[in-house]
């Protein structure tokens, strides 16, 4: 069954399916025996800061594009720990073997898989697979589920909640540069509730309908390229903080409905009614 992309491509939906589960049930099979294992060693790819990178990011990212070369030859790969892979077929994979690395080292179960596809108008379709948790949530070519001990569930964020009751999600509590950091707490400053420390894992929380937002920045494109697609899905929406696409990364909001997007971007970008007198 073919359906039309964003970008006006046709795509066999089945397959793309099947593909990325295909890809999720490797990285599960790589990841999953070391995780919590006191033989994990990882290394740093930064010599100053800490980055890190494990043999389980190596081997989960390697078996994703081991099948990718036997099943879509002709798609491009954008990964983060290998190099990029040309395409001719207009769409490109872009796999996160392990977002979440400094979670997946300290034992907490907030790190996640994630494998998004995209063509030149954005994601098409974006799977975020936690392996410990059993969850798999995916959205996209028509789909919107995730997959858990309790059978299939329909995604759905919740819709009526406004900002000043609404949870607020973020990786790290610095964010980003200074900046963006006093940015981030003028929302912070306005919602009932922020937490900290939950990497693509916060954006599943938002399509079950347990959060209202996740703000986040300095983000790759690997990071946000599936999320985008599960999210939008969900029915929620996902930009950069001046309202724009957001899939190469960068500066990311993700809302559960379009009063909240609005309310938190008014706020991120307050700081230019200094400088203009006006919000831009």
């Amino acid at each position: 069954m073919t359906t039309q992309t964003g970008g006006g491509r046709f795509v066999d939906r089945l397959e793309i399916i099947r593909t990325a589960h295909h890809l999720a049930d490797a990285a599960r099979r790589e990841t999953l025996p070391l995780f919590r294992s006191r033989n994990l060693r990882p290394d740093n790819k930064l010599s100053s800061g800490f980055d890190p990178v494990t043999e389980a990011d190596r081997a989960s990212e390697q078996a994703m594009r081991d099948i990718l070369g036997r099943l879509r030859p002709d798609d491009a790969i954008l990964g983060e720990e290998f190099g990029p892979v040309a395409g001719t077929s207009g769409l490109t994979w872009v796999l996160d073997p392990i977002d979440g690395t400094r979670a997946f080292i300290a034992g907490a179960p907030s790190w996640g898989v994630l494998i998004g596809l995209r063509d030149e108008a954005g994601p098409v379709y974006g799977l975020i697979d936690q392996p410990f948790t059993n969850e798999r949530f995916e959205g996209g070519l028509g789909v919107s589920r995730v997959t858990n001990s309790r059978g299939e569930e329909a995604l759905g964020v919740r819709s009526d909640v406004s900002l000043k009751d609404a949870i607020l999600l973020s990786t790290f509590p610095e964010v980003g540069t200074e900046a963006e950091r006093h940015a981030f707490q003028r929302v912070a400053a306005q919602v009932r509730l922020t937490r900290y420390g939950l990497d693509c894992y916060g954006y599943a929380l938002l399509v079950s309908g347990t959060v209202d937002l996740v703000i986040e920045a300095g983000l790759q494109a690997y990071d946000i390229v599936a999320p985008i697609a599960v999210v939008e899905a969900a029915g929620g929406i996902v930009t950069d903080w001046q309202g724009g696409p957001a899939h190469e990364g960068g500066q990311i909001i993700a809302a559960a409905t379009p009063e909240i997007h609005a309310a938190a971007l008014k706020l991120l970008a307050a700081e230019r009614v200094v400088a203009t007198g006006r919000l831009n």
